[in-house]
């Protein structure tokens, strides 16, 4: 019995009143889901969450069986006096198991001397059976109803304990075997039934109830697909993947079996692609395969569950409704056969491993992307089964409307690579070629990977010949230097002026990795006309104003943390952080990653001033003391 333990204490504080109860002796917790007779002995994990199936539940305390409470005294602590197993089916609530062992002449055996496990039905249990079986066992009960409760019988005493995980137990029904399965939920099943009252003691044995009557297994699960008209589709794939001996293999397996229906509802082009491809058939087959088994009852919330194909389902439940991905697409559960259980599915599971680069996109949160690839006429690439990489941005990375044009297309183009790639074997300094022809070049940071301005937002998506990454920003592919970005943009007129006459037009259009904080029209007008006048007249000292908003190395916004540092080609450092928006040495980024072959372009609105200078010091005095970092006296 789930007996109150003192390590539960802390969790029974929040409890209801009735939780005085808990700490007293022989007393047993129970979960029940509210508004409906189902309950659950307990364990912390499930208390805290205080819910089963995504169903809120209530704890209430009740005497462990076999005890009573005596007024005045806490808890439970009469102990009544062990029973026999039949008497103990009248104590335990099972009373409906024992009006038939009487019924089928068990009662002499149970009664009696021996050691015997019963995993007796609930009355309900009883109730659910299809009146047919249940009339079929009633109106033979020297045979088939003896032969079925002794198949719920073990010719020796075993606690919840030694009922082990994956273990089997000869039955008293021709040694047909009943098996076990403990999940680490603390969930216990027999042939998937629930044990929902274990270990209830008796002189000549244990009882342990459960929530369904359980028949023998004597098919495997090939054979059980085998004779199903429903699953006739199924059965084909398999024999076309050469799959149907792991079917009939020794194991634990939990099939996820589509019907016939389910095959209806996937496009007869998708369907047929799949078919006659025996790698991307194997890994649909596969997706549908988990590698345990998991019976109906013992999934208690969403659980990620690995497949034979490599990958996770999530399984789960929502009330009495089993999930697969969320969805309650489960129209049979927990047909067992001798080498795992199958549930039958009203939809296909289609693995990503067997997927066009289209199927991916459309697969995902990438709608515009996927959109805009259509339409810029590269259907056949991302349909065939050539190696490539599609750079797929999120959808609030498209602003306001966007049409096709002959920019966009090609654009969209460029967001197509040449071969197929994972973003984990992608390193600094990479090039990747587009369909479009461009070169599109990989950085490596310490929180992202981007390629060009755009950074990976999402996990890979692996298909059949092509992957799918999922990137943050629509590509800005980089067109010309430095030099020419400033020169092709209104905003950088006067910083063009100023670089000319540092004389550092050279520097930037050279090959190199530079990230230029450039500031605007708007960012040099702000100093004022005196003090931008004898800047201007000083190259030097302009020079060296530049070179403090000059970066070594490239650094496009995706690649700045909280705290980011940068070493700039003239001074000490530049301090760089987010909030909604980029900041270097506090001031915001007004336009970031403008991208050059040679670099990458950040606009600001401000001349750029060291932090510890414009902690300290008046405003005019600023780009003075900025200057005369870079002469070798101060004039202010």
């Amino acid at each position: 019995p789930a007996h109150w333990r003192s390590n539960w204490a802390e969790s029974e504080t929040l409890l209801s009143s009735s939780s005085l109860l808990s700490f007293s002796p022989n007393v047993c917790a129970m979960q029940q889901i509210k508004g409906t007779d189902k309950k659950y002995f307990t364990n912390c994990k499930q208390w805290y969450h205080r819910k089963i199936c995504s169903q809120p539940t209530v704890i209430t305390y009740e005497c462990c069986p076999g005890y009573e409470k005596i007024p005045g005294e806490k808890g439970c602590p009469a102990a009544l006096p062990l029973v026999n197993i039949y008497n103990t089916l009248g104590v335990v609530g099972a009373t409906t198991t024992k009006m038939y062992s009487e019924r089928a002449q068990l009662k002499e055996e149970i009664e009696g001397p021996g050691s015997f496990t019963f995993f007796a039905p609930s009355n309900e249990a009883w109730a659910a059976l299809p009146t047919e079986i249940l009339d079929a066992l009633v109106s033979n009960v020297n045979i088939e109803l003896l032969n079925a409760l002794h198949y719920h019988m073990v010719n020796r005493r075993l606690t919840s304990e030694e009922l082990k995980h994956g273990s089997s137990f000869a039955s008293m029904y021709q040694d047909s075997h009943v098996h076990i399965h403990h999940y680490s939920n603390g969930i216990i099943t027999v042939n998937c039934a629930r044990l929902i009252k274990p270990d209830q003691h008796a002189t000549n044995g244990i009882v342990h109830v459960v929530d369904r009557v359980i028949t023998a297994i004597s098919n495997d699960m090939q054979a059980i697909i085998d004779i199903d008209d429903d699953l006739e589709t199924l059965r084909t794939a398999f024999a076309a993947a050469g799959l149907t001996s792991i079917l009939e293999n020794e194991g634990q397996y939990t099939v996820f079996a589509p019907t016939n229906e389910a095959f209806e509802k996937i496009p007869a082009e998708t369907l047929n692609r799949i078919l006659g491809d025996p790698v991307a058939l194997r890994d649909l087959l596969n997706y549908h395969i988990l590698k345990n088994m998991q019976c109906a009852e013992s999934i208690v919330s969403g659980t990620p569950m690995e497949t034979l194909q490599g990958t996770v389902l999530e399984v789960g439940c929502d009330g009495n409704q089993m999930t697969l991905n969320g969805k309650a697409i489960i129209t049979k559960k927990d047909q067992l056969g001798t080498n795992g259980v199958i549930h039958y599915i009203n939809e296909l599971l289609i693995p990503d491993s067997a997927k066009t680069l289209l199927e991916l996109a459309e697969g995902s949160s990438v709608a515009m992307a996927t959109k805009l690839f259509v339409e810029a006429g590269l259907t056949t690439h991302l349909t065939g089964s050539e190696a490539l990489t599609m750079l797929a941005p999120l959808d609030e990375a498209f602003k306001g409307s966007v049409t096709m044009t002959p920019d966009m297309r090609k654009l969209m183009t460029n967001h197509i690579v040449k071969e197929q790639m994972s973003s984990k074997s992608l390193y600094h300094g990479q090039e990747l070629e587009t369909l479009g022809g461009l070169k599109l070049r990989v950085f490596v940071y310490r929180n992202n990977l981007c390629i060009e301005n755009a950074c990976i937002a999402a996990h890979d998506k692996t298909g059949r010949y092509a992957s799918m990454f999922t990137v943050d920003k629509v590509l800005t592919p980089p067109m010309g230097t430095v030099m020419d970005v400033l020169k092709a943009d209104d905003r950088f007129s006067l910083l063009v002026g100023a670089i000319q006459t540092a004389g550092m037009t050279e520097l930037l259009n050279q090959q190199g990795t530079l990230t230029f904080f450039a500031p605007t029209n708007d960012a040099f007008n702000a100093l004022g006309q005196a003090e931008l006048n004898k800047l201007m007249r000083n190259p030097g000292e302009l020079s060296g104003v530049l070179r403090y908003h000059l970066g070594e190395g490239m650094l496009v916004s995706g690649g700045v943390g909280s705290h980011t540092r940068l070493k700039p080609l003239q001074g000490e450092k530049l301090e760089l952080g987010r909030n909604y928006t980029v900041y270097v040495n506090k001031v915001p980024v007004a336009h970031a990653d403008l991208m050059a072959t040679n670099g990458v372009v950040h606009a600001v609105s401000s001349v750029i001033k060291p932090l510890r200078e414009s902690q300290q010091a008046h405003p005019h005095c600023l780009q003075t003391e900025l200057i005369s970092q870079h002469r070798t006296e101060a004039s202010c």
